[in-house]
């Protein structure tokens, strides 16, 4: 096994053109998964509000769930790390 960190993606293109999707904070509204969990590749770890849409963020990888290091309100950006897998 591998161990991977999971970030939060590159915000789409479209958020800096229109607008409209990305007004105001972005932050966590639901975390899907807990240390210990199995994922499947594209199963989602955490729902994130964006001012007018809510937006699943899925896992890249299968694994076991080491770490999750955020929480219901938290901000997040780019790059921020949001769990730790062990990947197979």
């Amino acid at each position: 096994m591998t161990r991977r960190e999971v970030r939060m993606p590159k915000y789409p293109e479209c958020w800096q053109t229109c607008g409209s999707c990305a007004s105001g904070e972005i932050f966590v509204i639901d975390v899907h998964v807990k240390p210990g969990d199995v994922l499947r590749a594209d199963d989602n770890l955490i729902t994130l509000e964006t001012g007018k849409v809510a937006l699943d963020i899925p896992s890249p990888y299968a694994g076991t769930v080491v770490e999750v290091r955020v929480d219901v309100g938290d901000p997040l950006a780019e790059g921020a790390v949001i769990a730790t897998i062990d990947a197979s």
